[in-house]
């Protein structure tokens, strides 16, 4: 595609995701590819990688238009960020000529916007910080409160572009020959420094399509996200529970953990996640799984109380941890999304708790880097079931690195670990 054709096709996504925005952008950008399929794999992500700029940037060039007094547009959009922070190898000019596959010529707005943005930066003395730090106006306290001090440092890392991780799955080998395996096919990768079982790869590369994932001795998995495994601790023997499973990512790890011996159950309410597990659970050589679709009035989980060594929750959240992937989450993120998680959540552990055996252990984890999704939540469920206590992961735990727990919790984020954010907190029931 030509650099105008790949600008038309940038705008096009915009206008997608303006026309449905509570729809993810990421499953909205797949669709929009399935349905362009003549678009390669490098312009695939060329364009990809304008959008997500853009959306990393949503706020505050919406604050630039407004002040301009212009109508807010994907078109709009596209020309303040050219303006704002240009390569220095785009001129609007040659790429808005009208010309086959190229977007129409500017209007005179187009271009008086264009003109008055340029040479200005993105950030403005005048921007509410709420607008400048690229967050809701009803959400900055509650990340004040998160982070502190610290608050605009970790923002700022959140701005950035996530890694791209994996995790080598022991089953099928070990770290050296997958290294090996995708340097053969020109994918070089690293030892992540916090999982045991993690690489790190360097830019957007096509890992799907490698021998190593096709034949599952790889697994897409942020490092964050392979932690949470490690602190649950499944080993050879136990039953394991993994209570919210969705597409199973996490049973994946802790399988393989327990070197496919002793039973994992992968629950979840969405019979279409479970579905999607089939494929994974196969292409990595489970056969210690088994999924279960929680359905309402359903017994299953009454005539296994009691019954389980390990159960993980991993609870739905509002993904604050995950806004390198996902940054139009934040634009989404509404404060009644919140209120209603937090109260799922709160219910969802006191259901899983009664799954404990005596002397087991439930582990909470989110991707969320909010208090009340995370140590709120935890003392509030301490205070509520006395049978439960935090226990200190780095003391029972040989995969967990020391040094990330602060009284039994662990929390991650993209500043301090380089992975996204995520919280786990380690609880055992007495004996």
């Amino acid at each position: 595609m030509t650099p105008s054709a790949r600008l038309s096709a940038a705008i096009d996504l915009l206008a997608a995701m303006e026309a449905t925005p509570q729809r993810p952008a990421d499953a909205l950008a797949n669709a929009f590819f399935r349905e362009r399929r003549y678009i390669g794999g490098g312009d695939r992500r060329a364009i990809s990688a304008r959008v997500w700029r853009i959306l990393r940037h949503w706020r505050r060039l919406e604050w630039w238009i407004g002040r301009a007094g212009v109508a807010f547009t994907p078109r709009m959009l596209v020309l303040a960020m050219m303006a704002l922070e240009p390569d220095g190898k785009e001129n609007p000019q040659t790429l808005f000529t009208g010309e086959r596959y190229a977007p129409l010529s500017l209007t005179g707005p187009e271009q008086a916007l264009y003109n008055q943005l340029r040479g200005q930066s993105i950030t403005h003395a005048d921007m509410p910080r709420a607008v400048r730090l690229e967050v809701p106006d009803w959400l900055l306290p509650r990340l004040e409160r998160t982070f502190g001090d610290a608050l605009e440092a970790e923002l700022a890392a959140m701005e950035g572009e996530a890694t791209l991780d994996l995790r080598v799955n022991l089953l099928k080998g070990d770290r050296g020959r997958a290294r090996a395996a995708l340097e053969a096919e020109g994918i070089h990768a690293t030892d992540t420094t916090l999982s045991p079982w993690g690489l790190r790869v360097a830019g957007r590369q096509p890992i799907t399509s490698s021998t190593a994932f096709r034949e599952g001795l790889v697994e897409i998995q942020d490092e964050g996200s392979q932690l949470v495994v490690a602190a649950v601790g499944a080993r050879p023997g136990m039953r394991v529970l993994d209570y919210c499973a969705g597409a199973a990512g996490k049973t994946l790890g802790m399988a393989m953990t327990m070197e496919n011996r002793g039973h994992i159950v992968a629950c979840d309410v969405s019979e279409p996640r479970l579905e999607g597990a089939v494929r994974r659970l196969r292409r990595a050589g489970v056969h210690n799984a088994e999924r279960h679709l929680l359905v309402t009035g359903d017994r299953w989980a009454r005539r296994r109380a009691g019954s389980f060594d390990r159960v993980l929750v991993d609870a739905p959240c509002t993904g604050t941890g995950t806004w390198r992937r996902n940054p139009d989450a934040r634009l989404r993120l509404r404060e009644q999304d919140l209120l209603e998680l937090t109260a799922k959540q709160a219910d969802i552990m006191d259901r899983a708790a009664t799954l404990v055996r005596p002397g087991g252990r439930m582990v909470y984890a989110t991707c969320s880097v909010l208090r009340e999704e995370n140590s709120d939540q935890i003392a509030a469920f301490l205070a509520r079931n006395p049978d439960f206590s935090l226990v200190a992961p780095d003391s029972v735990h040989d995969d967990l690195p020391p040094g990330l727990s602060t009284d039994g919790q662990v929390s991650l984020t993209p500043r301090q670990h380089h992975t996204d954010g995520f919280f786990a907190a380690i609880m055992q029931r007495k004996s």
